[in-house]
């Protein structure tokens, strides 16, 4: 994996520790190795390769720990995804530009158009690092029906727009 600056590690982990603190989570030393090994790159790893990474300095440490460590960070905002949430790949037949509405609690996936956002330029930077082919925005939020659910125990995060 390719590493991070140290002192941003050094700020990731410091706040990861405020953040246990302040909901009451105990921070073991497998759940520390789990998020120094997702802190320490900016590759976006899957949680099966911090889990091979992970088990060549702590073989006792189990698939199921990774996975629920990762999700457990996630649902106290330390961590994201990129990608369909909690669920295998999801296809698109629809190939004209769109982009992509996904509900953080159900996991609906809907297509919308936006020439806004078709008009977005990419950054220099994105083109640094390769050839762009498409390019895509995918916003996160609560869907309508979920809205109307009452919360069951688990809260989304809002984002600004």
């Amino acid at each position: 994996m390719s590493p991070r600056d140290p002192s941003s590690l050094d700020k990731r982990l410091e706040h990861l520790k405020a953040v246990a603190r302040a909901k009451g989570l105990k921070l073991t030393h497998q759940r520390l190795e789990i998020f120094r090994e997702l802190a320490a790159t900016d590759e976006h790893p899957s949680a099966d390769k911090i889990f091979r990474a992970v088990q060549r300095r702590m073989p006792t440490v189990s698939l199921d720990t990774v996975y629920r460590t990762l999700w457990m960070l996630h649902d106290v905002g330390l961590i994201t995804t990129v990608g369909p949430e909690r669920e295998a790949v999801r296809f698109d037949a629809n190939l004209d530009q769109h982009h992509h509405y996904v509900c953080v609690q159900c996991g609906l996936v809907r297509d919308f158009e936006s020439n806004e956002l078709n008009a977005l330029r990419v950054p220099a930077s994105v083109h640094r690092l390769g050839s762009i082919v498409n390019a895509q925005v995918e916003v996160r939020g609560l869907c309508a029906k979920c809205q109307e659910r009452p919360a069951r125990g688990k809260k989304a995060r809002s984002v600004s727009p």
